[in-house]
């Protein structure tokens, strides 16, 4: 009795006629980095670190440069997935360099190690955080942000998050991850959207003792994890709150090109572990989903090489799908973790594995791929969910600092 009113519930809810959602500018809000009365004086006469990239921006200038002209006294820059500048592939290692322009540096943190080590932070006070993130789990940035949280705990560094929008705070949804599946696509057991800036997140991973450390035990060779906590600030953003999203000035990755595909990525993402293409090598990234393979044949791209995505999936073959740039997700989300895509592909592409040994870390779970596999209807699926993110809502509202959108 107790599954099926949870089945009729989510129907219910996303049954409703999605609604517009309230778009906010890089001008209607004050972002974290733009409050310099409120950080600076924590910089004053410290040794700095910033973990950043091409995101990190006040206006069209780098919060590099801008820290510069203001006389903080920066030591180094930490360069996460793509790199400081932007300009690697999406999953390709990036090499520590020195930042031509600045001089500084660069320290790759998705190369030889995606922690600091001590010897990173060495002659170090602080470390800075400013990267627009999208809000979604297997969206690496966050990983970064803890690990960095992780190394800082451990070395006695202090920890200052400049806050941004999360364009996707405005729901709750996915699959919790399990531990099983914990990776650097997602660390904790959060759902895959979980509607939180990053420094709601950092605020939520320092207090819920998320954060560990290795510590020798008293058995030679032996270590067990620890709970660390860092010092952390984080400077909120003005003007925000939950119930809107963010119309991004800069592209936050080299493949999410706008706010549509930033809205649609949960779901879409889910397909990077599937024998689909989702348009990398196209001009329309995260908005199309094709297979050489597809019945229906109205549309089609060919992925090519690019700078940025050079041996994209079908490269230089005819991919049959679905435009979904006519799906608007500004106008009409649906405010929730698209599935519908999924389940049509799965049942039109006869392929062995249509989901590959990549789906579950992305979904967090091995249960959302037995399900699919198993015919189970959208609403179905959903209805698993519940329990586990309502759990997860109650840990969650513990951490906000801006107005909720419930």
């Amino acid at each position: 009795m107790h599954k099926v009113l949870v089945i009729l519930l989510v129907f219910i809810s996303y049954s409703l006629k999605p609604q517009a959602l309230k778009v906010l500018s890089e001008k209607e809000v004050v972002l974290g980095a733009q409050q310099f009365n409120a950080y600076l004086p924590l910089l004053a006469k410290k040794k700095v670190a910033i973990v950043t990239n091409v995101t990190g921006v006040i206006g069209n200038t780098s919060i590099v440069d801008t820290l510069i002209k203001l006389k903080v006294n920066i030591k180094k820059i930490f360069g996460p997935e793509h790199g400081f500048r932007g300009n690697v592939d999406a999953g390709e290692k990036v090499k520590s360099n020195i930042d031509k322009k600045t001089g500084l540096p660069v320290v790759s943190l998705y190369g030889s190690h995606k922690k600091p080590t001590a010897e990173d932070l060495k002659g170090i006070d602080v470390v800075v955080y400013d990267i627009q993130d999208v809000g979604v789990r297997f969206y690496t940035f966050i990983s970064t942000l803890c690990y960095v949280m992780e190394a800082c705990a451990e070395q006695g560094k202090e920890v200052i998050v400049l806050d941004r929008p999360n364009p996707n705070g405005f729901y709750v949804d996915g699959p919790v991850m399990k531990d099983k599946y914990k990776s650097f696509l997602g660390l904790h057991n959060v759902p895959i959207v979980y509607g939180m800036t990053t420094g709601e997140y950092a605020r939520m991973a320092n207090e819920e003792g998320w954060l560990k450390t290795k510590a020798r035990t008293v058995k030679k060779d032996s270590f067990e994890l620890k709970t660390v906590r860092c010092k952390l600030t984080v400077i909120p953003v003005k003007n925000y709150e939950h119930g809107m999203t963010y119309n991004l000035p800069v592209k936050p990755s080299p493949n999410l090109p706008n706010l549509n595909a930033v809205l649609m990525y949960p779901g879409m993402g889910l397909f990077e572990g599937t024998v689909m293409s989702v348009g990398r090598g196209t001009e329309m990234p995260f908005e199309v989903l094709g297979h050489p393979q597809y019945s229906k044949q109205t549309f089609s791209f060919t992925p090519k090489a690019t700078v940025l995505s050079k041996e994209p999936k079908y490269k230089d073959q005819i991919c049959y799908g679905v435009d979904l740039r006519q799906e608007n997700f500004v106008e009409k989300h649906p405010r929730k973790v698209e599935l519908k895509w999924l389940l049509l592909f799965y049942a039109d592409i006869k392929v062995p594995e249509f989901m590959d040994k990549n789906f579950n870390w992305h979904s967090g779970n091995d249960e959302l791929k037995e399900q699919i596999k198993a015919g189970k209807s959208e609403n179905e699926i959903r209805a698993s969910w519940q329990n586990d993110i309502a759990a997860f809502k109650s840990i969650r509202k513990k951490y906000l600092l801006y107005k909720d959108f419930e």
